[in-house]
């Protein structure tokens, strides 16, 4: 067995807070949270890795950088700039989200159950047990939910977390669009449900 420390569950109100005081500080320190622009950025990397062309240097751009693709060559180039000089805050930020979940996952309390790790109960009982079967939704509901935040131009924690502190429309009108789909969509998957 692994000697890891384990961590306590946290309640809602000890978490609540917690989150409302790390966005409050990066908003402060740094700058708003989202993540979603990381992904089209990592596209155009591997885009530009095939092809030369996508993102060049270019004077007259606001960034210094420019691209025949409309999406990367917005605000001036600043996508662009991101895809040719990559190591930045957001970046780094996207794989220190990957590299939490994962030690969280490491510091999973000694009586949590590991199967329901895999899968929630409500899950379960609904969908039986196929690892398969999770992780297909999972990928299909993550892919969904990202090519949604493309399209309204953020994320949950660009719109709804940073957005909704900085009390920007887009934010609530994101936030309350989220719900209204989210809300119907959950109640159809677990119809039937005790």
């Amino acid at each position: 067995m692994k000697n890891f420390i384990y961590q306590s569950q946290w309640g809602w109100l000890l978490s609540g807070v917690s989150l409302g005081i790390v966005f409050i500080l990066t908003v402060a320190l740094v700058k708003p949270i989202g993540v979603s622009t990381q992904f089209v950025i990592l596209d155009g990397m591997v885009w530009d890795f095939f092809s030369d062309q996508i993102v060049v240097e270019d004077n007259t751009a606001k960034s210094g950088y420019s691209s025949p693709n409309a999406y990367l060559n917005k605000s001036g180039g600043k996508y662009a700039k991101n895809v040719a000089n990559p190591i930045n805050y957001s970046f780094i930020f996207v794989f220190a989200m990957i590299a939490g979940g994962f030690i969280a996952s490491r510091l999973q309390p000694a009586g949590e159950s590991k199967d329901n790790l895999i899968a929630p109960l409500v899950w379960t009982d609904r969908f039986g047990d196929s690892q398969a079967k999770r992780y297909l939704a999972v990928f299909v509901g993550g892919f969904l939910v990202l090519f949604g935040s493309r399209l309204a131009g953020g994320c949950t924690s660009g719109h709804m977390m940073s957005g909704m502190m900085q009390t920007s429309l887009s934010g609530y009108l994101f936030t309350l669009g989220t719900f209204a789909v989210a809300v119907p969509v959950a109640i159809l998957m677990y119809k039937g449900e005790k």
